[in-house]
């Protein structure tokens, strides 16, 4: 009779040792498992892409002199309308042209002193701005641009405010296929850092996407604008 109550305990500590056994071997698999999941590679792809500009901002500014206001007035104006005469001959519309208000300065007046040297008291300047959709046209304008040279307008370019400006507006229309193209490179990258690891590659664990950058391909072409957009993406591997 005492040996039945051994022979339970016996067979329980069994049962005991079994079930330990398989819990502990069970929480090493998903430790294993969950190593496994955490392995992962974070790959950069890129999308570049080179696009004509679709804006243009062409600012035509000139300065004048003279010692009668009003004459100087009068030749701001006369300048002005040989200046649209000029742009609508060469197909740019009316619609594009806008002229600032004239900035007269009287020499006379200014705080550091009446005693000027400059032979003119008053001296005008004056910015016509064409707003154009019409790249080429407006590129083709400016080579002819010494035409109003010959009619006594001189043409300041040295000015930073008279940069020619080329803008893109575009960017919504390309970006799905750009994003599409820069996640695609990256995942042909971790493909191949997968298959130099001898692992498999699984699921996108992270996503990033940068931000486009528009530049200038290069000082001799603004008019041609490099678009550029990164990601970083984070893949999960296995073996």
């Amino acid at each position: 009779m005492m040996n039945q109550p051994r022979q339970h305990f016996f067979f329980l500590g069994i049962f005991i040792f079994l079930g330990l056994a398989a819990v502990g071997y069970l929480m090493s698999q998903a430790i294993i498992q969950y190593k496994q999941m955490d392995r992962s590679v974070t790959v950069k792809g890129l999308s570049e892409q080179e696009l004509m500009a679709d804006v243009v901002i062409w600012p035509i500014a000139y300065s004048l002199a003279d010692n009668d206001l009003t004459a100087l007035y009068g030749t701001l104006e006369n300048n002005n309308q040989l200046i649209s005469e000029f742009l609508t001959s060469k197909n740019i519309p009316a619609n594009a042209i806008t002229f600032a208000p004239p900035a007269i300065t009287d020499k006379s007046a200014l705080d550091y002193g009446s005693n000027y040297d400059s032979a003119f008291r008053f001296v005008g300047k004056q910015t016509v701005t064409v707003y154009s959709e019409q790249i080429e046209t407006v590129r083709q304008a400016m080579t002819q641009l010494s035409e109003l040279g010959k009619k006594g307008i001189v043409i300041r370019g040295d000015d930073y405010d008279s940069r020619t400006e080329y803008l893109f507006t575009r960017l919504n229309e390309i970006k799905p296929a750009m994003i599409e193209e820069a996640t695609q490179n990256a995942r042909e990258v971790a493909l191949k850092f997968a298959a130099d690891s001898n692992s498999q590659l699984g699921k996108i664990k992270s996503a990033r996407q940068g931000q486009f950058s528009i530049s200038e391909r290069d000082k001799n072409n603004p008019h041609i604008k490099k678009i550029r957009v990164v990601s970083t993406v984070e893949y999960y591997l296995s073996d």
